[in-house]
């Protein structure tokens, strides 16, 4: 054999074994498109694959709320509430008598035969409505030593969002007037409210005018 037809088997040697070569490439990389497709797809297919537990709970429990509803409900500690939406999105929850009226967005579930009211707030946190308005209320008069908190005298409750970011928090504001002394002499119409925490029932704010250190507040009898 001369060296031409050396070459030649030579060449063609190493075609085949380039060919062979590229060959096993191509089917390597379609194999590793299959795998890394078929593991996105299995992570995608029911929208929980790249989720944490946490999230599929907090999923779930999305997926149980609904828009509250006119009419009486049984809460969770027994009670009857009264649910009517009124104008301008305008929400009345009312309890043994007492009523707040709510701007925010009420959604409820249905906890073995009894119903949760919740909100979810500027930051983010679903907050339970766990106090009643007429626990609220009692609260506020203690705190501000009044008797009653009577509407057609000017006392309103609302339940509303206060306080900003994380310290965000669902709260019933009561607002009314009391008499007072100013310096022991003038009898005076004082503005007051005091907001309670709608989840722990605790106080959150006492708010009066500034000359309120100069008069005094008997108590109502």
């Amino acid at each position: 054999m001369d060296v031409k037809s050396t070459k030649h088997l030579n060449s063609k040697k190493i075609f085949n074994i380039m060919k062979k070569l590229i060959l096993f490439l191509l089917v390597g990389i379609f194999l590793i498109s299959f795998v890394v497709a078929e593991g996105q797809g299995t992570g995608q297919g029911d929208g929980t694959g790249d989720q944490n537990p946490d999230a599929i709970i907090q999923q779930t429990q999305d997926q149980n709320r609904v828009q509250v509803q006119d009419g009486t409900h049984v809460g969770e500690g027994g009670q009857q509430m009264m649910i009517q939406k009124k104008a301008n999105n305008q929400i009345q929850l009312k309890v043994n008598g007492v009523s707040a009226n709510c701007g925010l967005n009420l959604t409820q579930k249905q906890v073995q035969n009894k119903t949760r009211l919740e909100t979810k707030l500027s930051n983010g946190r679903n907050a339970e409505i766990k106090i009643m308005p007429n626990t609220a209320s009692e609260t506020a008069l203690q705190r501000l030593r009044l008797k009653n908190c009577v509407e057609e005298e000017g006392c309103n409750i609302e339940l509303k969002e206060v306080g900003q970011g994380q310290q965000a928090k669902l709260a019933y504001e009561m607002k009314t007037q009391r008499q007072s002394k100013v310096l022991g002499l003038f009898r005076a119409r004082m503005q007051v409210q005091a907001q309670v925490d709608a989840e722990s029932g605790e106080i959150v704010r006492v708010k009066k005018p500034w000359w309120a250190f100069l008069a005094s507040e008997p108590a109502e009898e």
